[in-house]
């Protein structure tokens, strides 16, 4: 089922956040068209060298890719009969520089009043930063989010980005919203995110705590307050447990510990989050007993909240994601066999759709330009003039 069918919407974006929210959308069934400069594209085709590495895979797919250079007149002539196909666009660069080259919102308004134009920046329009470059460190650490995810003075930074696809997600909220409005008032809209207001519009919890009691909220606040650990077994394997509210929970691991007297000695959901780092630093040492597969037989029994930490590798020989069918390939006519996880939304009891590999840079230039009217004079003199 593509719930996006007929939907075009035309990606300008490049690296992570325009990339993914049109991969967003593409996946749900919209026609993407990745329009890219002639040459190397979207820098992250080039990141492992070459033009087709995993960074740029994993956030192209599904994707028709158009090489065309919109900074020429006959470009961005060719460019804006694109536009007058198109139900969406979506860009990511600083303020200022799509209009610098013809293509901003109100220049591609009068080309076509029904398209749905969404701009994301680092820090808006305007404002202070708005002319600062932006990326997903400096989103996390701006919204006070990277403060709640360390304790020391370590330099690195670990894990996946969060601040970019955070905001792709909102921008494919808000592309989808503006798209349903339009469908009743058949205006376009301008959609702007940026990634520090998206970033800080993730963290409402701690935000909740910070506005209602006017106090800092501590780093493990969140993991006292769910009663979330994260402990190592004797083999060098690790195990997250969240027992969240329910006292059952707790008395269920107290049985599976051996440690009976702490059902009366942390009675309350208030004792336990009062004495949390405790209690993470006991369990850690009594969960190094034992291997993890025996930890995992024992609360199991008890239907206590838990999950094994696994490495990304492990993924496919877990027997949950296997029976979930998670990931699937496509055969690139060049490139071969592309592994990658299905969308994670199911639509009566489906997500199938006949899924697109990430394309090649250009691949589909004179398909989707023949779709607009172009023939193949046309088509030649943009090739010979380097504009395509």
């Amino acid at each position: 089922m593509r719930l996006l069918k007929g939907v075009r919407i035309l990606d300008l974006g490049m690296f992570i956040t325009g990339p993914y929210a049109s991969m967003l959308l593409a996946e749900l069934g919209a026609d993407v068209i990745k329009v890219e400069r002639p040459g190397q594209g979207d820098p992250f085709r080039a990141f492992l060298g070459g033009l087709y590495s995993p960074q740029f895979r994993g956030h192209n797919r599904d994707k028709r890719s158009v090489t065309l250079d919109y900074t020429r007149p006959e470009g961005l002539q060719a460019f804006k009969a694109l536009v007058r196909t198109a139900d969406a666009l979506v860009i990511n660069n600083r303020p200022g520089v799509a209009e610098g080259m013809g293509l901003g919102y109100e220049a591609l308004r009068e080309v076509n009043a029904r398209l749905v134009y969404c701009a994301i920046t680092g820090f808006g329009r305007d404002g202070p930063y708005a002319g600062r470059p932006a990326y997903d460190n400096v989103g996390q650490a701006l919204s006070g989010w990277m403060s709640r995810h360390r304790r020391d003075g370590d330099p690195r930074v670990v894990g996946p980005a969060i601040t970019d696809p955070i905001t792709s997600h909102y921008a494919a909220l808000g592309i989808l919203a503006a798209l349903y409005e339009r469908g009743q008032s058949g205006v376009g809209h301008l959609v702007e995110v940026n990634l520090l207001e998206a970033t800080i519009g993730l963290a409402t919890e701690p935000l909740a705590h910070f506005f209602a009691l006017g106090e800092p909220v501590p780093v493990y606040q969140r993991g006292a307050g769910s009663q979330s650990y994260n402990l190592s077994c004797r083999d060098g394997k690790r195990i997250g447990l969240h027992m969240s509210s329910p006292d059952k929970f707790w008395h269920g691991l107290c049985r599976v510990i051996e440690r009976p007297d702490w059902i009366a000695r942390y009675a309350t959901r208030a004792d336990r989050i009062q004495h949390y780092e405790a209690l993470a630093f006991e369990l850690n040492d009594i969960f190094r007993t034992r291997d993890r597969d025996d930890w995992v037989r024992l609360l199991e029994r008890e239907d206590i909240p838990f999950g094994p930490e696994l490495e990304l590798e492990d993924l496919e020989d877990n027997p949950q994601v296997r029976h979930l069918d998670v990931f699937h390939e496509v055969v690139h006519p060049r490139h071969g066999p592309i592994k990658a996880a299905y969308r994670p939304v199911r639509v009566d009891a489906s997500r199938d759709i006949d899924f697109r590999p990430p394309p090649d840079l250009g691949e589909h230039t004179d398909e989707v330009l023949r779709e607009i009217g172009l023939g193949d004079e046309d088509l030649d003199r943009l090739r010979a003039q380097g504009i395509i």
